[in-house]
């Protein structure tokens, strides 16, 4: 039987989790939940502990990680935050962050042209290195700071191939080889070497700022980007808010080599709308789908994914969406589909 590690997290995490677990559960393909709502901030401020060996253990053993949010207002320090979610990542070593962006309906969509709304693309992102893989923070009389960007040819050509190995039409490599040449330097020529084994994909290459140009004056020429971990984030982003919102962001953090993957939607713990009901589970719904096409459950995934779309067609929206259900309401709006 398939085990899924479920951390539904900190705000609004528990809420929208709950509605994707009831999602996989009509599924009724025999999925087991092992539940660890432990893992959250009030433990980590009460015991200083944010990810305890125990717990790795579980989630490893595991098939696969569904998380809802890690962060909290009452946290001060990044211990918390690094110490469940980038902690995974490491040490699970889920090189590759993918970030599907795909338009749900059209009236969501905040570009003006009509004819470049239909975003369906891909981002995948190196997940374990960059600036956020271990970045060094020194200050000195000063008030100097500095932070270390690390790429390895091997961290850049494990990801740029298994964003090869997504791409239907194309793909960009994004990076800012202008400005800071010696990574972008080493990205580009991986990337060059990797796309000259893969003849049939169309490549080019895109400077970060470009991208995010390009992506609002029309996303729909984009199929798979790939790219380091700073400038994934804000793009990926920036991605989400063309299809629709983050409310709706899903995400798939994987290492294709061991198999093993941890989904999360991306909208983060809200604390603002914690416990008012109104969150969105669309993201959390689609994560759901994320993990179950990797675990290869496709054609449940298929209709999970269709569910959505028909319940956000029909106007069962959350107030993000400019609808007025309720969190459980959305929710069950997708299994009436489903």
């Amino acid at each position: 039987m398939t085990r899924l590690a479920v951390v539904p997290g900190d705000g609004i995490g528990p809420e929208v989790i709950a509605q994707a677990l009831e999602t996989v559960t009509a599924l009724r393909i025999g999925i087991e939940f092992d539940v660890l709502d432990h893992i959250n901030a009030g433990t980590f401020l009460r015991t200083g502990v944010a990810l305890s060996e125990e717990d790795f253990t579980r989630i490893a053993g595991c098939d696969a990680v569904l998380l809802g949010a890690v962060g909290d207002p009452r946290v001060i320090t990044p211990a918390y935050a690094r110490g469940v979610l980038l902690s995974l990542r490491s040490r699970l070593d889920l090189y590759a962050n993918v970030r599907p962006a795909r338009l749900l309906h059209d009236d969501l969509s905040p570009l003006r042209d009509r004819a470049n709304r239909g975003i369906d693309c891909v981002i995948v992102r190196e997940n374990t290195e960059g600036l956020y893989g271990g970045s060094l923070h020194r200050m000195s009389g000063a008030e100097v700071a500095i932070d270390i960007e690390v790429s390895t040819a091997r961290g850049v050509r494990r990801i740029v191939e298994h964003a090869f190995s997504l791409a239907r039409r194309g793909m960009c490599m994004v990076d800012k080889s202008n400005a800071v040449p010696s990574g972008g330097a080493l990205w580009q020529r991986i990337w060059r070497e990797t796309a000259a084994d893969h003849p049939n994909v169309a490549t080019y290459h895109l400077f970060a700022d470009v991208a995010a140009m390009r992506l609002v004056a029309d996303p729909t020429e984009f199929d798979v980007i790939v790219t380091n971990n700073s400038f994934d984030d804000i793009l990926s982003d920036l991605a989400a808010q063309i299809a629709g919102g983050l409310g709706t962001a899903a995400s798939a953090n994987v290492n294709p080599d061991t198999g093993f993957c941890l989904c999360e939607p991306v909208h983060g713990s809200a604390p603002d709308i914690t416990g008012t009901g109104t969150a969105n589970p669309v993201g959390a719904i689609l994560s759901a789908a994320l993990l179950l096409e990797h675990l290869g459950y496709g054609s449940e995934a298929k209709a999970v994914r269709s569910a959505v779309d028909r319940a956000v067609a029909a106007g069962h929206r959350t107030p993000d969406l400019g609808g007025s259900l309720t969190t459980q309401q959305a929710g069950s709006a997708v299994r009436a589909e489903l």
